[in-house]
C-alpha cells in the first residue's frame, strides 16, 4: 500500500515538473520570436505621450530601428542612439547615447520621444504595432515600416542637408550649393557634385553595410573647407539607412551625413 502511494506521488511530481518545463520553454520561445520581430524590422513612430504623431515631422518619417545591441531613433530632426538591453518576458531597457545636435523648427515630438524612451521597461507587439511601456502605461507606439531591402533603397540622386564633425555651420560650409550623390546600382558606381567639383567612383554593399572606393573628381579650385569635409566624411562611412526620402550614412553607430532624395 505504501509502495503504491509513493509511486503515485512520484508520478504526480514528474508530471508537474514536465508541465513547468513545458511552460518555461513556451515562454522562452515566444520571447525569442518577439525579439526577432522587434530587432528585424524598422518601426515608424505614430504616438508619444498619448498624442498622435504626424506621418512626417520636419519633412521626415520618425522611426525606431535596432541593430545588434544598439538602437537608432529619429523624431524628425536629430538622430538618437545608444545601447539597448532586451531580455525575457518582454523586458527592454534603452540607454542614453549619442545624439546629433541640429536645430529644427519642430522639437516637441523629439523631446517627448527622447524623454520617454529612456523610461521604458517593457514592450509588446500586436500585429504590426509595437508599444513601449513603463509599468503597464504606454509611452510610445510604432507601426511596422515595410521598407525596400538592401541597396535597392539607394537608387536615385540625393542632396546633403547635414554633416557631422565640423564646427562650421552647414550653411557656412555650403553657402551656394549643396553636395549631391547618385547611385548607379547596375554598374555599382556613384557620382555627384561636392558643392564645387564633379566626382565619380565605386561602392560596395552587403545588407546595410556600405563602403566607397577611391573617388575621382575634377580639379576646380574651391573656396572654404566644404568639399574636403564632404570627401573625408564619405571615406569613414560603414553603413547606411534609408527612411522614406531620407538617406543617412553612418560610421559605427554615429549618423555622419544625411541626404534628401531629389
Amino acid at each position: 500500500m505504501k509502495f503504491n502511494q509513493i509511486l503515485i506521488m512520484a508520478t504526480l511530481i514528474v508530471g508537474l515538473s514536465s508541465c513547468s518545463v513545458f511552460k518555461k520553454n513556451t515562454n522562452k520561445e515566444h520571447s525569442t520570436t518577439e525579439t526577432m520581430q522587434l530587432k528585424g524590422n524598422k518601426w515608424q513612430l505614430i504616438e508619444v505621450d498619448g498624442k498622435t504623431v504626424p506621418a512626417q515631422v520636419n519633412g521626415r518619417v520618425p522611426f525606431l530601428q535596432f541593430e545588434d545591441d544598439r538602437y537608432a531613433a529619429n523624431a524628425g530632426c536629430n538622430t538618437l542612439g545608444g545601447a539597448v538591453n532586451i531580455t525575457g518576458k518582454n523586458k527592454i531597457k534603452f540607454e542614453q547615447g549619442i545624439s546629433t545636435m541640429m536645430a529644427c523648427p519642430e522639437f516637441e515630438i523629439e523631446q517627448a520621444l527622447s524623454k520617454n524612451i529612456i523610461a521604458v521597461d517593457t514592450y509588446t507587439i500586436e500585429g504590426e504595432v509595437l508599444s513601449l511601456k513603463k509599468g503597464g502605461k504606454t509611452l510610445a507606439k510604432f507601426t511596422l515600416i515595410k521598407a525596400e531591402k538592401g541597396e535597392q533603397a539607394l537608387a536615385g540622386t540625393w542632396e546633403l542637408d547635414y554633416v557631422s564633425g565640423p564646427r562650421i555651420a552647414f550653411e557656412g560650409l555650403y553657402p551656394n550649393k549643396k553636395p549631391t550623390i547618385s547611385f548607379d546600382l547596375t554598374a555599382k558606381k556613384v557620382s555627384g557634385n561636392s558643392s564645387c567639383n564633379n566626382y565619380n567612383g565605386t561602392f560596395k554593399t552587403e545588407n546595410n553595410h556600405i563602403s566607397f572606393g577611391p573617388l575621382a573628381s575634377t580639379k576646380m579650385a574651391c573656396e572654404g573647407s566644404g568639399e574636403s569635409v564632404y570627401f573625408s566624411t564619405l571615406e569613414k562611412i560603414t553603413s547606411f539607412d534609408v527612411n522614406g526620402n531620407t538617406l543617412t550614412l553612418i560610421m559605427g553607430d554615429i549618423a555622419m551625413m544625411r541626404f534628401q532624395k531629389k
